[in-house]
């Protein structure tokens, strides 16, 4: 393996941390500059990279040299997962590349429990992210109470933020989280 300059192991680091972005996410997050720059970039990076196209745009994700280069144990594939993923790394650079940023993070106390998608904190706050990009409501709803038993009586419950996809489900989700601390956005108001 030959070795990389600090940018393209941030690159490798960054896929490492949120499994799967696309070109324009890696631009931002890095500061690649125009489209044919960050092309060249990635290109160079091809080794470590496996990509696919989905609607139009390219996906990459680290392949096993990549995963080998930043000791990753994660094993990633296409999966109708992604979706969900670029959403939830959608919102992470809208929120400004959050330090302490984990995804799939278990939150409970002696009766309950909810894996929300992202945890962070921003301003002394801390937030939980949840991603509704392709599950039924009633997915949701179920997931809410859960985040309703959490939130009775606990102190310091993090603001619950949802990234949903239009705006009917964004009034839906307003209405459903309205007896705990949540706000909710469509991918429209974060792009």
């Amino acid at each position: 393996m030959k070795q990389l300059n600090k940018r393209q192991e941030a690159i490798l680091l960054s896929l490492k941390k949120l499994d799967y972005l696309n070109r324009d996410q890696l631009s931002k997050i890095h500061r690649l500059g125009k489209k044919r720059n960050t092309n060249r970039i990635l290109n160079d990076l091809s080794q470590y990279l496996s990509h696919f196209r989905e609607e139009y745009t390219t996906i990459y994700y680290l392949n096993k040299e990549g995963r080998e280069y930043v000791n990753s144990q994660k094993v990633r594939r296409k999966t109708s997962f992604v979706q969900h993923v670029i959403m939830r790394n959608d919102f992470y650079i809208y929120s400004g590349f959050p330090k302490d940023w984990k995804n799939e993070i278990k939150i409970m106390d002696d009766k309950n429990s909810v894996i929300c998608d992202a945890l962070f904190s921003k301003n002394g706050k801390n937030y939980c992210l949840e991603v509704d990009s392709k599950q039924q409501m009633k997915e949701n709803r179920a997931k809410i109470k859960r985040y309703l038993s959490l939130y009775n009586g606990a102190n310091n419950f993090p603001t619950v933020i949802w990234l949903t996809t239009t705006e009917n489900r964004r009034k839906q989700l307003v209405e459903l989280c309205k007896d705990m601390p949540c706000v909710v956005y469509s991918i429209d108001d974060i792009r």
